[in-house]
């Protein structure tokens, strides 16, 4: 099962790639990036010490992060930004999908939502940021959210067949394009080399549950599957501020729904029940491009979900995969 997801995953990867190349003239900035890459794409690959600005990190900054406060952490490969007063979005701008992770703050121990890419060492991140024992919980386990998972020994974990591949880790073979040249604004983190990046192996130290409360000291975090993305897709709420952390089930851009293990009908039914909750929440909080969205963003993809699935909305199709524009977002499915 392990090998045939991730051959899966591999075949897909230069068809990716056209569909990425083809997009760049004729999109908008918020709708150029993919936000989800799967590796093995054939493609020029850089190491440490070689700086590139293509023409997509020439965008960067995006202006949202012009209103948060940005946090004083001496690091080549992350910036930190103070979402609120005990949560840090830990941003990689330096590679296409532009990650984010996020350290969230109890009393008593903290929980970090995704490891990013494994190219930085995000451990060392977290522990100029707090001192509490930290706990990490994957949004999903595609490569790009699990890289540092290694780096720490408490990762709790859905229990499906696509998270137990992934916790064998990813070789060079299946990760190394994530670094390709095109996909690197600046130089990569120290030590780091194309030609030898993959994502290590890791362990669940616990299985989560459906509805499952995670008390880290005077906040408690709220498990909700929302299986669709991935089968092991889930978000993360804190009812008493108001937050929903929605790892790639939502973020402003591109949203990919056409891979092997993507289920659309799971999808729509994970939407609905998080666009329930958008009346109650203050702030969602992405896992790509920018950490923070307006909970009316669920109800507008609600909506977008439905459309697609009466047929009521136009799309594209670019090199075997249909696009559905909607403002600030689209749906990008498998051509059936």
């Amino acid at each position: 099962m392990a090998e045939k997801i991730r051959s899966n995953l591999f075949r897909q990867s230069r068809e990716i790639t056209i569909i990425l190349q083809r997009r760049v003239a004729a999109t908008t900035w918020l709708t150029l990036l993919p936000f989800l890459l799967v590796p093995g794409l054939a493609s020029s690959q850089i190491n440490a010490g070689e700086p590139l600005r293509p023409e997509w990190c020439r965008q960067l900054p995006r202006p949202q992060y012009k209103n948060l406060e940005r946090v004083n952490v001496t690091d080549d490969w992350f910036e930190v930004y103070r979402v609120r007063p005990d949560v840090f979005a830990i941003y990689e701008p330096h590679q296409f999908e532009e990650v984010i992770s996020y350290l969230i703050l109890g009393s008593r121990r903290a929980l970090l939502f995704d490891t990013g890419l494994g190219v930085g060492r995000i451990s060392h991140v977290t522990a100029k940021l707090t001192s509490l024992p930290v706990t990490v919980l994957n949004s999903h386990t595609h490569f790009d959210h699990i890289g540092g998972n290694a780096e720490f020994s408490e990762v709790m974990g859905e229990d499906t067949s696509v998270t137990r591949a992934s916790i064998k880790g990813q070789s060079n073979i299946y990760s190394r394009d994530a670094l390709a040249a095109e996909r690197i604004c600046g130089t990569l983190a120290a030590g780091v080399r194309a030609d030898s990046y993959a994502i290590r192996p890791w362990h669940i130290s616990h299985w989560v549950q459906d509805g499952e409360r995670i008390d880290l000291g005077g906040r408690q975090l709220e498990i909700i599957f929302t299986p669709g993305h991935t089968p092991d897709s889930l978000c993360l709420l804190d009812r008493k501020h108001g937050l929903l952390f929605t790892g790639d089930t939502f973020y402003p851009g591109p949203i990919y729904l056409f891979t092997p293990e993507t289920d659309f009908a799971l999808y729509a039914r994970s939407v609905s029940r998080l666009a329930h909750l958008a009346p109650s929440l203050k702030l969602l909080l992405p896992g790509h491009n920018v950490p923070v969205a307006e909970p009316g963003y669920l109800t507008r993809l609600l909506e977008a979900v439905r459309k697609v699935q009466a047929g009521l909305v136009n799309s594209t199709v670019i090199e075997g995969r249909r696009e559905y524009r909607f403002q600030d977002f689209s749906l990008l499915l498998a051509v059936k």
